[in-house]
């Protein structure tokens, strides 16, 4: 893992990027070497270097935004040749607009046929050479897990549903005869020394995963480990590394101000700020005719009648009320009965409702609450008054998502699935307190492509 502006990232994910970046330049390139292979080009060396570095842009920018680079995909939610192609689609879109804008960058449609199979290709070649690199058991970091309880027995199955491991769990060493709850991994409750457990299994680095903090810490036994240069982390630096989230069950109040993260700056609100005013500008431009197509379609839909918009209060920045905009996709009558989750196929959403809710069009009119200042357009998703409320009462450090601004769009949104329960608001809460710790413009910019992914592919739209 490297670490890049707070945030970290897969050091073979990073790789794989830019390979297939090279990939893509070299697909057109040479796309047009086929398909000028029995006539002269009409196309100079300059016209092709551009263009190849245009294309190999804007296609590894939509394949960053399809997740196709996150190391966080399941095989569930894999679906490399239905990734790739919705990918390739948008960048057709994209490449056509250029064309159309600047003339001068026109390439010949059969050379795009030529590259994007080429392309297609290359890509296939180099996911396949990627999984079965990944695959190799001696190329991951190997982890030995200090504990044998809850803790550590949540670690042990924290990776099983990830494609590229970066790690492999060797064994759980049991410290104080504690139960065993771990499966799945070698328990180790004999043992000379740590180090000579480590040294044994050429241990790479040892997590601290105890459910008692309050038992005897080995220190001298860790400090061996160190001085040998075998890594020694605690559970939520562990969390926060590989799955970009921090872990609810292991924080402490006082972390929360002796840990790296949660600072501001200046420069830092500045640069945000700009970041949400030019987006939303952006977006607005090219979002304005299709938010006057719902807007037409939920007035046609309603009969003529009833509201286009709805205003709901949502808990904004430091506790602060403030009233969100949101094209209406339910019904009228919807909350009749009080404010309420919606569910999984909710009979109180219009059929333009579950349309637009499913593309994340609704979303839209919060560009006024961005440009107002209410909100960013990255952030955590800003919750109702009632549930704010029920949430503080029963999840410990709630409240501290509202350090920052809430958003249209943010890393919770996009690490999880939509939430619809008390259980998805811990879950989510994980994620927008990593946000919370790291956040920069680095890490803005990357949620925002990759929004892109749950725009296009629908993810925890409900």
């Amino acid at each position: 893992m490297i670490r890049i502006f707070r945030h970290y990232l897969s050091s073979a994910y990073i790789g794989l990027f830019f390979i297939e970046f090279l990939m893509l330049f070299f697909a057109m390139y040479w796309g047009a070497d086929l398909r000028f292979f029995y006539t002269s080009s009409w196309y100079s060396d300059e016209h092709i270097i551009l263009s190849s570095s245009i294309f190999s842009i804007v296609v590894t920018t939509s394949n960053v935004g399809l997740g196709l680079y996150r190391r966080s995909l399941s095989w569930d939610d894999f679906h490399l040749l239905s990734r790739i192609g919705v990918s390739f689609t948008s960048s057709i879109f994209v490449l056509l607009v250029i064309y159309y804008s600047f003339p001068e960058f026109t390439i010949a449609r059969s050379v795009l046929v030529y590259s994007f199979a080429m392309a297609l290709l290359g890509m296939l070649f180099c996911r396949y050479i990627f999984y079965a690199y990944a695959k190799q058991s001696n190329l991951r970091k190997k982890i030995l897990v200090i504990g044998v309880e809850t803790n550590a027995s949540k670690l042990v199955s924290s990776n099983d549903e990830y494609i590229h491991r970066g790690f492999e769990i060797v064994a759980c060493l049991n410290l104080n005869g504690s139960p065993v709850k771990v499966e799945g991994t070698k328990i180790i409750s004999e043992y000379e020394s740590i180090l000579s457990v480590a040294t044994e299994l050429d241990i790479d680095e040892i997590v601290m995963a105890l459910d008692d903090r309050r038992c005897k810490f080995p220190m001298d036994d860790l400090l061996d480990c160190k001085i040998h240069g075998i890594d020694v982390v605690d559970l939520l630096t562990f969390y926060e590394r590989e799955k970009s989230m921090i872990d609810l069950d292991n924080i402490y109040p006082s972390w929360f101000v002796f840990s790296d993260g949660f600072s501001s700056s200046g420069l830092r609100n500045y640069s945000k700020r700009m970041v949400d005013i030019s987006a939303s500008f952006i977006l607005l431009l090219v979002s304005w005719p299709f938010m006057f197509i719902v807007a037409c379609a939920i007035y046609i839909e309603s009969g003529f009648k009833g509201p286009i918009l709805y205003r709901q209060t949502r808990v904004g920045a430091f506790d602060k009320d403030f009233d969100v905009i949101k094209f209406r996709s339910m019904r009228t009558d919807a909350e009749l009965n009080g404010a309420q989750w919606a569910q999984e196929n909710d009979n109180r959403v219009t059929r333009v409702g579950a349309f637009i809710r499913k593309v994340r069009l609704d979303e839209l009119p919060q560009i006024w609450n961005v440009f107002r200042g209410d909100m960013s357009f990255v952030g955590p998703r800003p919750e109702r008054p009632k549930f704010v409320d029920q949430f503080d009462k029963n999840i410990p450090y709630y409240r501290k998502r509202h350090r920052v601004k809430p958003g249209i769009t943010g890393w919770a949104q996009l690490c999880y699935p939509y939430g619809a329960n008390e259980y998805d608001a811990i879950q989510k809460l994980q994620y927008d307190l990593y946000y919370v710790k790291n956040y920069s413009l680095f890490l803005d910019l990357t949620i925002i492509v990759h929004t892109i992914e749950i725009v296009l592919w629908g993810k925890g739209a409900r």
